[in-house]
């Protein structure tokens, strides 16, 4: 799974395939992509702008944590985050990013890769791989089942217990159709964080 720190749906997304490797023999790879990148050369109203501006920062600071300390620490520093995103409503993504660090067990200075393109270049590969898979009309969350790759699933809420395993059991099945590319309708609902 490729995912955004700062991504509602990713949250989402991510919160379903914890249930699925419960359920089913499945193991998820978390890998990060960025909403910046994915938008820093498109035009966007000032709002958004300013949220891609600002999204920079956790998923630098995801990069930097897995350069220096192995891809062990994503998915635990995801989590960190994440539950102060998008449960925990907290904006302050400068607090977001200390308050996890210090969760995770991992040293405070890495906060510092927020603010600096150090780490820009791993980020950029990690967004790419997942992009290559579906191009660029898409978003996050990005997954890939058993070598294709699609956008989504964009659930809400993230199901659970037997519905979270049949919704893996349709992705694995339309994954394994030749030729299969979307399926999509107008969201009417928020993410439900519950």
């Amino acid at each position: 799974m490729w995912f955004d720190p700062i991504c509602p749906w990713a949250w989402m997304t991510s919160r379903w395939l914890m249930e699925v490797e419960r359920l089913r023999d499945v193991e998820v790879t978390w890998s990060v992509m960025s909403l910046a990148v994915l938008n820093e050369h498109r035009d966007l109203d000032a709002a958004y702008r300013s949220l891609m501006d600002n999204a920079w920062g956790p998923v630098r600071v995801i990069v930097a944590a897995a350069e220096e300390h192995g891809p062990g620490v994503v998915k635990p520093l995801y989590d960190a985050m994440g539950t102060r995103i998008h449960p925990g409503r907290m904006t302050d993504l400068d607090r977001v990013v200390r308050e996890s660090l210090e969760e995770v067990g991992l040293p405070g200075r890495i906060a510092s890769a927020a603010h600096h393109k150090t780490h820009d270049a791993a980020l950029r590969r990690s967004h790419k791989r997942g992009i290559s898979l579906v191009g660029t009309d898409v978003g996050t969350p990005i997954i890939a089942v058993e070598g294709v790759a699609f956008f989504g699933p964009v659930v809400t809420p993230a199901p659970k217990g037997e519905d979270a395993a049949r919704l893996w059991d349709g992705c694995v099945l339309v994954a394994g159709t030749p030729g299969f590319y979307e399926l999509k309708r107008t969201r009417t609902e928020h993410p439900i964080f519950t």
